[in-house]
């Protein structure tokens, strides 16, 4: 049996911690790593306490607000800020860590990250967010997209 790459590994764990999220449009994983270590997790989801939307339904459906426009109609956070939060919560430095995430991050959380000192992004879907990309790319964040393997190929 193979073992997976670093990139893999943590990815398939990104895709775990999806599994975890309570919106109704899409599910979103996130996982800071440094040194091969796992510090944070987060999944796109309502604040600690408040209703999920699985409970109580998507605003954004209901007012038919188009994916990645008007980010203050959604009761969640999304997975990447949930994440930060943690560390934060938990007083974990993430500076100089690897972002792995489900989806490339939008503009909002694109400026956490790179307040936050994450060095790198790896990432498996897009996001229709042009200034999130270039915001990352003047920063210096290193972005790779993530492509998995076909089944039995190993990477290096």
């Amino acid at each position: 049996m193979a073992r997976p790459s670093w990139d893999e590994y943590f990815m398939e764990i990104t895709h775990l911690v999806a599994r975890r999220s309570t919106c109704l449009r899409r599910q979103v994983g996130a996982v800071l790593v440094k040194d091969k270590n796992i510090l944070a997790t987060g999944y796109n989801g309502a604040p600690s306490g408040i209703a999920h939307c699985l409970d109580v339904g998507c605003l954004r459906e209901q007012m038919q607000v188009p994916s990645g426009e008007r980010h203050e109609l959604c009761r969640g956070l999304h997975a990447e800020q949930n994440a930060i939060i943690q560390a934060a919560k938990h007083g974990t430095s993430i500076e100089g860590s690897t972002l792995y995430c489900t989806t490339m991050p939008c503009i909002i959380c694109s400026k956490m990250i790179i307040n936050a000192g994450i060095r790198r992004i790896v990432y498996q879907e897009g996001y229709a967010d042009q200034l999130a990309t270039s915001m990352i790319a003047e920063s210096g964040i290193a972005v790779e997209h993530f492509i998995p393997a076909p089944a039995g190929e190993v990477t290096p």
